[in-house]
C-alpha cells in the first residue's frame, strides 16, 4: 500500500532483501521493472539526518557520480507509512530506489583499483564543498560487555583509543564521505551492459571524516600487499584530487575504531527479537576474548 500510494503499480510480488539494519524489499511493477524500497530502522536516524543523506546523494547524482540514490516521487525522496508485513507493524520512514544489479569488483585488478580511486576522488571533491550539519562524524557509542571480560575489554579500549588519538592528526581535512565503502557496497556492471563500471550503493552511513576512510577498506592482503594496492588506488585518486599522505597513518586507527564501533553496533541491537537468529555468537565469552585479541593486535600495530 505504501508504494501504491506513491503511484507505483506494484504487481504483488514483494521479496525481502538481505539487510539487518533496515527493512529492504524488492518490489516488482506491472511494467516488468522493479524498485527497491528501504524502510529505515526507527530511531537510528532522525528525519533531518535522512534528508541530509538524500541531499548529498542527489548532489552526487547531479555530478554524474554513479551512486544509486532514492527516486523523487510526489516531489519527495523520503516518505512515511505504516507497515504491517513480515512480522513488522509500525510507522517507518522509507525511500524507493531503482534496482541496479552488478557483481563485486575485482579488487586484485590494478585497473579496477585505479578506476575506483578516481571515482572516490570525484565523490570527495563534492563532499568537501561543505559539511554535514546534522549527520554525525566518525565516533563511538556506549555498549554492553560480558562481565567476565568487561574490565579487560575496557582497558584495551582505553589503550587503543589513546593511540588512535595520538595518531590522528588534528589538522586533517574532514569532508562528507560515503562512510562505509567496503567492497560489498560497490557493484560492478560488466562492459557491454548499460552504464558499465562501478556504482556505489548504501549511503546510509554517510558522515564526516578523513578521505582515507573511504579508501582503506578497498585493499586487502598482508601488509605489503595492502600498501601496494593502496598506491594503485591513490594513483587513480590523485589524478583527480590531491590526497594528504598524512592520512595513511590513520588507517590502523580507523580500523581500530571500526572494530570497536561494530561491537557497539551489535550490542545496541540485542533487544531486537531477530538478533539472536542473525548473531547467535555475540556476547559470549569466546566472542569477547576474540575481540580482546584483535584489539591487542591493533594496539601492537599502532604502537
Amino acid at each position: 500500500d505504501a508504494l501504491s500510494e506513491l503511484g507505483l503499480a506494484v504487481d504483488g510480488r514483494l521479496s525481502a532483501l538481505s539487510s539487518y539494519e533496515n527493512r529492504v524489499y524488492l518490489a516488482h511493477l506491472d511494467d516488468d521493472s522493479s524498485v527497491v524500497a528501504k524502510f529505515y530502522r526507527p530511531a537510528r536516524w532522525t528525519e533531518a539526518q535522512i534528508r541530509e543523506e538524500h541531499s548529498f546523494t542527489a548532489e552526487l547524482v547531479a555530478e554524474d557520480i554513479p551512486v544509486v540514490g532514492p527516486l523523487v516521487l510526489n516531489s519527495m525522496s523520503l516518505h512515511e507509512a505504516r507497515v504491517v508485513h513480515d512480522g513488522v507493524d509500525g510507522h517507518f520512514w522509507f525511500s524507493v530506489s531503482p534496482r541496479r544489479g552488478g557483481r563485486a569488483p575485482e579488487l586484485d585488478d590494478p585497473e579496477v583499483l585505479m578506476w575506483i580511486g578516481r571515482l572516490m576522488a570525484r565523490m570527495h571533491l563534492i563532499g568537501e564543498r561543505h559539511a554535514f550539519s546534522v549527520r554525525p562524524a566518525l565516533n563511538l557509542h556506549t555498549f554492553q560487555i560480558a562481565e567476565e571480560v568487561k574490565q579487560q575489554w575496557l582497558s584495551l579500549c582505553d589503550q587503543a583509543l589513546a593511540l588512535v588519538k595520538q595518531q590522528m592528526p588534528a589538522e586533517l581535512k574532514w569532508l562528507r564521505l560515503h562512510g562505509d565503502c567496503h567492497p560489498g557496497n560497490i557493484l560492478w556492471t560488466p562492459e557491454g551492459m548499460p552504464e558499465p563500471g562501478p556504482h556505489f550503493v548504501d549511503m546510509d552511513d554517510a558522515r564526516m571524516g578523513p578521505a582515507v576512510q573511504d579508501l582503506w577498506m578497498l585493499v586487502h592482503g598482508d601488509t605489503a600487499e595492502r600498501r601496494q594496492r593502496m598506491e594503485i588506488v591513490l594513483e587513480g585518486y590523485e589524478s583527480v584530487r590531491r590526497f594528504d599522505r598524512r592520512e595513511l597513518q590513520c588507517i590502523e586507527p580507523l580500523r581500530t575504531l571500526r572494530i570497536i564501533h561494530y561491537s557497539a553496533w551489535l550490542a545496541g541491537r540485542q533487544d531486537d527479537p531477530a538478533f539472536p537468529m542473525h548473531f547467535p555468537w555475540f556476547g559470549t565469552s569466546d566472542y569477547w576474548r576474540g575481540q580482546c585479541d584483535t584489539l591487542r593486535e591493533q594496539i601492537g600495530l599502532m604502537s
